[in-house]
């Protein structure tokens, strides 16, 4: 794991990505957006005419074990390739309940219940991802989980985020926004 980096996630009206739909799958959706421009760093020009900003760090992984990490690296692809031109943002936070448990108590419910990572392997590697954590940081949601994709891929995709939310792990959501996004194979601007 590299060292952890800030990144903003900016809606309003500029972007590379355009914001084909908001849906709040659970709670409170989020304002209307045209566009998402995704910010790496701690020192970055937030867009004029932004609607709302999430905000998250990349960290360690939190709930995984030796096996799993390695078996994602050697599957996930990265991000950022030209063929991925769909996208999927999507903010969760997690009840109380959720916080109060142990660390080991949260894993058996992740992995051991839910499946969480035997299901995500199941998809790689079509979707790339990368998880933010928010939690501690004061923003409105825990995790800001991003994905990319290729178009061909968008019905696995559907069927993935289907199966994650029919787990026991997606009880302990209070809060969850999904936001699907599209871009032209090469970014505008970087």
């Amino acid at each position: 794991m590299s060292a952890p980096l800030l990144f903003t996630f900016a809606a309003g009206t500029a972007g590379d990505w355009r914001i084909i739909r908001i849906h709040a799958v659970r709670g409170a959706a989020l304002p209307v957006a045209e566009r998402l421009a995704v910010l790496e760093g701690a020192r970055v020009s937030v867009p004029v005419e932004t609607v709302w900003l999430l905000r998250g760090v990349t960290s360690n992984t939190r709930y995984t074990i030796l096996a799993e990490d390695k078996a994602l690296a050697v599957s996930q692809p990265e991000l950022g390739r030209p063929e991925a031109t769909q996208a999927a943002l999507i903010p969760i936070r997690k009840a109380d309940e959720w916080w109060s448990l142990a660390q080991d108590e949260r894993r058996t419910i992740f992995e051991e219940r839910s499946r969480h990572i035997t299901i995500g392997l199941k998809y790689l590697p079509g979707v790339a991802r990368r998880l933010h954590h928010s939690h501690d940081l004061g923003e409105p949601f825990d995790f800001l989980t991003w994905f990319e994709y290729v178009p061909g891929y968008a019905e696995a995709f559907e069927e993935l985020v289907g199966r994650l939310r029919e787990t026991e792990e997606w009880s302990y959501v209070e809060r969850e926004v999904d936001i699907r996004l599209t871009r032209d194979s090469v970014p505008r601007s970087k």
